[in-house]
């Protein structure tokens, strides 16, 4: 019986972050063991690659090219090798911000890119609502949803298209500022 039958049995719902992160756990423990058991990777396709340049001769460093380009080119059309640019990277890190995930160079922040080195993620409000006497939840353009609890009285309804910056606090949570306003402590629940 799986987690998500067992704790449906028990009368527990499965929260879709839990099982986000299982799956994100899962496919990082394959790609873990693809490397033990022998699969080359990308680093050794593009080092396989690079070797090339050494060759002096120019016939061998061609075949050499041609024989690696091939190799490179046939893992990237099966699946097992993924391109990705900078930019795809960056949204994909957007998309992610508030979620703990395991530590992966792929999504660690470009030192390149002065945006990403700033301790604050700013972003705008796509949707939000009070959803009880005490809280509110916002979706962020991204599609990423926070929920804030206890807010201050002071808190002025928030709207699509607002601005918000996040600065990370402890224990999950964030320091969230809606347009300019005293910031709150919140966290991302979806």
């Amino acid at each position: 019986m799986s987690p998500a039958q067992h704790s449906r049995r028990a009368g527990k719902s499965v929260r879709p972050r839990t099982l986000a992160a299982a799956g994100l756990a899962a496919a990082f423990g394959a790609a873990a063991i693809a490397q033990q058991i022998g699969w080359p990777g990308s680093a050794r396709l593009l080092d396989d690659l690079r070797g090339c340049r050494a060759i002096t001769d120019v016939a061998a460093r061609a075949a050499c090219y041609d024989s690696n380009v091939g190799t490179l080119i046939g893992a990237v059309e099966a699946g097992d090798v993924k391109l990705v640019d900078r930019e795809e990277v960056r949204r994909t890190r957007r998309q992610l911000f508030g979620l703990t995930l395991p530590e992966t160079d792929l999504l660690k922040p470009d030192p390149k890119d002065k945006e990403e080195a700033s301790d604050l993620f700013e972003t705008t409000i796509a949707s939000g609502r009070q959803t009880g006497p005490a809280t509110w939840r916002f979706t962020t353009a991204e599609g990423a949803v926070w929920e804030i609890n206890n807010p201050p009285r002071k808190l002025a309804p928030f709207a699509a298209g607002d601005k918000v910056v996040f600065k990370k606090a402890s224990l999950g949570y964030y320091f969230i500022r809606i347009n300019g306003a005293i910031g709150v402590k919140g966290r991302r629940v979806l």
